[in-house]
């Protein structure tokens, strides 16, 4: 596994630290270097997790080139992220009540790439329009595009958190590595921490961390932690077709203990 990452080439120079932010804080951004590793998937019960918590929870679909969220939950939004992007509507007005997961969402354009190209000034106001919302709420779950793109880096600045989504697989580590180096490089000293979807087993999901974190120390100087393994479940895949979160279908399914472990870490502030 550790040849699955590149280990050649200069080492980057980092500015000094910015220091930790504090608009935004409770925004909790997933991304991935490489989409299918279930990052959307994660975000949903993650949502769930933290409302069945007692937080009142904020899911913002910002994946702009394949919006899904409303897919996998079976919601049909009078009012979507496209709205927003060209004013008709507000972000308050675009958020709609999931009441099956006791949680809030604000959906994507499903379906449609229109987004995907917006300008990065847009984006930046879109972001700042987030961090003024997430006033009203204890968690934002922000679910990010796969990739390194502009306008998924440009997102991911409204929030406090990054939790990077990988699995065992080596285009999925590598992309992993790519995206927590882009963003340090950018942004030194962000709050990057690492979550391993999909793992067979915990030791093997440790092993696949383990790779990721060595990259990140020996050619970046820091060391991401691991905030939690989710285990290979059959029961997602039953859950994402049936259009109904994990926690609701298959509460006892170890997918779903494992995203709720992850949820309480992070709630301890671990």
């Amino acid at each position: 596994m550790n040849s699955q990452i590149p280990t050649t080439g200069p080492r980057p120079v980092l500015a000094p630290s910015a220091g930790p932010r504090q608009r935004g804080r409770n925004i909790i951004a997933v991304a991935s270097g490489k989409g299918g590793v279930g990052k959307t998937w994660f975000s949903i019960t993650l949502s769930h997790a933290l409302a069945l918590r007692g937080q009142h929870t904020l899911l913002f679909d910002g994946d702009l080139g394949l919006a899904n969220v409303d897919i996998q939950l079976g919601l049909m939004p009078n009012t979507d992220l496209g709205g927003v992007i060209t004013g008709k509507t507000t972000l308050t007005q675009a958020c709609q009540r999931y009441e099956v997961g006791g949680f809030d969402v604000i959906a994507g354009r499903s379906g449609s790439g229109s987004l995907a190209n917006i300008p990065l000034s847009r984006l930046q106001v879109l972001g700042e329009d987030l961090v003024v919302a997430s006033a009203a709420y204890d968690k934002v779950i922000l679910d990010l595009g796969a990739g390194v793109e502009k306008s998924v880096r440009q997102l991911a600045r409204a929030a406090g958190t990054i939790l990077v989504v990988t699995s065992d697989e080596p285009t999925s580590l590598t992309d992993a590595y790519a995206f927590i180096k882009v963003t340090i490089l950018e942004r030194p000293g962000t709050d990057i921490r690492v979550v391993v979807n999909a793992a067979n087993s915990t030791r093997e999901g440790e092993r696949t961390f383990n790779t990721l974190r060595k990259a990140c120390e020996g050619f970046l100087k820091i060391s991401p932690p691991l905030v939690g393994i989710v285990r290979r479940d059959m029961r997602v895949r039953e859950a994402i077709r049936n259009q109904t979160p994990i926690l609701t279908r298959s509460p006892n399914a170890d997918a779903a203990i494992d995203v709720e472990a992850i949820a309480d870490r992070l709630l301890a502030g671990a």
